[in-house]
């Protein structure tokens, strides 16, 4: 092997040729829109993080989102940026005000490298300052100025407007799903009060801060055990309470507004504090699971210069509060300890209400241990003897940058499931192989979990028993036919997730994947379609006589066609389970006793479909 390691092999990238080549240091994971923490949002958050920091620092209450196809703009009512500096602020890596702690106190943007990186990644991107009666703004495409307009005079209101289009050559064919931007807009307001946010015309507002959030989030009072506990001091907040549908622990955690998905050091305190404050008030040694069991919580904590794990800000690593030095563990557990407490005298129904929540987790744990020990067991032998589970070869528990890359394909039928296992990428695809139908778990306890042999391989697959946290595989997506059976196999996994772990849906980790219906090739071209539109349109591109295949299930696409569809060009549809949307009232209408409702919105909704369809063929048939 020849060495040529010598001066040549030494370059230096500038700002943007180091972010485009490694965007990944700078917004985490890239995809193409289909998952909430792909970097399209990481690009809009932030745009919007900078405006939410003038905010805070008391300029102005409102800020304006737009979202037109591609095209994303962000528009504040704030200071604006200094009108000589507005190109250093969007194109100078580490240029900033936010290193003066005077000008921007608990902000988030801390390391002056959000707006470059959204710049950096965009085909176009506008930054438009206005400021003292006037205007400067300035155009690039892919960090390179393209228009450098004068100083103008302006009567607009100051303030700071910036428009980017994410660039198709890093991010693919993508796009953004308004769900994932709703969640994300409310979380601002919850956060942030008297912040008016105006997306696409539709305003965003909250009253009661973290209170709100919970209580969208928990889709209505009944699936609570006892009424939220709101507790606000200084620059903490915390909202919590025990719900009645879930077997594992629920945070929302904030840090300066930053949606901190990975906790850190102010999640880990809240959870020690509720613990040692519950265990002083009953003066009983509860074990840490039944106190935590089931829980829901919002946490915020404000926090000057924070230290994060990453560009991506996911994880609070700080230890103390400046610039007291307090630590951020004495700070939180200072506060729960003394409104918790009091709050439980006071109010004595939620106090009962709390215990009893405890002693039927602790009942029901010391129910399920030798349940637990015999699945175990089961696991162990059955894995022996079947093989449901082709791996794949990262095991990340520790690593979250490759757990963001792993996939798990739940399949039905050997043929399936050979094909893609042939097809997969071993080092982060893994395989899950159901034989025939899984069982209807509407209405049954989690100790069918256990004892159900498929359930109990597939959770201990998934490793989501005790918690979310040691989820080995980022996404979860069901590999199905396209046809009936195929459906039904989907409802009755989705029906086993949102029973039993409606977190992972919650947390946009389960999604399904598309599968060609049609295969159209003439001798120089293959085209895949995934509905009859698509293969209308490819008749017309190929033109006379091309050989068409309709798949009937996966079983029948081979190995080495499979890799297109499970590749990076891979189409999934997130399952999103909107906030006002009760898991109670949706399993029971759709897997409860309810048949002739049940089988008239299914003839409503073909109706409607077949419309859309044949308009759709009539369309393509004039062009």
């Amino acid at each position: 092997m020849v060495d040529n390691y010598g001066d040549e092999s030494i370059r230096t990238l500038d700002w943007k040729e180091h972010i485009r080549l490694r965007p990944g240091m700078y917004i985490g994971k890239l995809g193409d829109g289909t998952s909430h923490d792909d970097g399209i949002y990481v690009l809009l958050k932030e745009i919007i993080d900078n405006s939410i920091d003038e905010f805070v620092m008391g300029n102005g209450k409102t800020i304006e989102v737009a979202i037109t196809d591609e095209l994303v703009s962000v528009r504040d009512y704030g200071r604006g940026m200094p009108l000589g500096k507005v190109i250093d602020c969007v194109s100078k890596i580490n240029t900033g005000a936010k290193y003066d702690s005077n000008v921007f106190k608990k902000a988030v943007g801390l390391n002056g490298v959000g707006s470059k990186a959204v710049n950096a990644m965009s085909s176009y991107f506008k930054a438009q300052s206005i400021r003292e009666g006037k205007t400067k703004i300035v155009e690039f495409c892919r960090g390179e100025i393209s228009q450098d307009y004068k100083l103008e005079s302006s009567e607009e209101k100051q303030g700071t407007m910036i428009a980017f289009i994410p660039d198709e050559d890093i991010f693919g064919k993508y796009r953004y799903l308004l769900e994932y931007v709703e969640e994300m807009l409310w979380n601002y307001v919850f956060l942030n009060n008297g912040l008016t946010i105006v997306f696409n015309g539709q305003k965003f507002q909250a009253k009661n801060g973290l209170l709100d959030l919970l209580e969208r989030n928990m889709s209505g009072t009944d699936t609570m055990n006892y009424p939220i506990i709101h507790i606000r001091e200084e620059d903490f907040e915390c909202a919590f309470t025990h719900s009645n549908n879930s077997y594992n622990e629920e945070y929302y955690s904030f840090v300066n507004g930053q949606h901190t998905t990975q906790g850190g050091t102010h999640q880990n305190a809240f959870r020690e504090a509720i613990v040692k404050t519950i265990r002083e008030f009953y003066n009983k040694d509860y074990d840490t699971s039944d106190i935590r069991n089931s829980l829901v919580a919002a946490i915020s904590i404000k926090v000057q210069e924070p230290v994060f794990e990453s560009q991506t800000k996911t994880k609070l690593g700080s230890l103390t509060i400046e610039p007291n030095g307090q630590s951020v563990r004495n700070f939180i557990g200072e506060i729960i300890k003394r409104h918790l407490d009091n709050y439980l005298h006071i109010n004595p129904e939620t106090a009962d209400a709390l215990q009893r929540k405890i002693m039927q987790s602790e009942k029901e744990r010391k129910d399920m241990a030798n349940i637990k020990k015999l699945a175990k067991e089961s696991v162990k032998k059955a894995s022996l003897h079947n093989k449901k589970l082709r791996d794949c070869r990262i095991h990340f528990n520790s690593n979250h940058e490759n757990r963001l890359d792993t996939t798990l394909f739940i399949t039905e039928g050997d043929s399936a499931s050979g094909s893609i296992t042939k097809s997969r990428d071993v080092q982060t695809q893994a395989v899950f192989s159901l034989k025939g139908k899984p069982l209807n778990s509407y209405g049954l306890s989690k100790k069918i979990v256990y004892e159900n042999e498929e359930f109990n391989l597939l959770q201990a697959a998934l490793n989501i028993d005790d918690s979310l946290e040691n989820l080995r595989y980022n996404n979860v997506v069901f590999a199905t036919d396209a046809d009936v059976d195929g459906m039904h196999i989907r409802l009755l996994l989705l029906t086993f997730f949102l029973q039993f772990y409606p977190d992972l849906v919650r947390g946009g980790h389960v999604y399904i994947l598309q599968t060609p219906l049609f295969r159209v090739r003439n001798k120089k071209e293959t085209i895949y379609c995934y509905s009859e539109e698509e293969r209308l349109n490819a008749l017309k591109k190929l033109g006379t006589n091309p050989e068409i295949t309709r798949f009937k299930g996966l079983g029948e696409i081979s190995p080495n066609e499979f890799v297109f569809f499970i590749g990076p060009n891979m189409r999934l549809d997130p399952v999103i389970l909107k906030r006002d949307m009760s898991i109670n009232e949706l399993l029971e209408f759709y897997m409860g006793k309810n048949t002739p409702d049940r089988q008239q919105f299914i003839i409503n909704n073909l109706r409607l479909e077949q419309e859309l369809i044949d308009e759709k063929i009539a369309a393509i048939a004039t062009v």
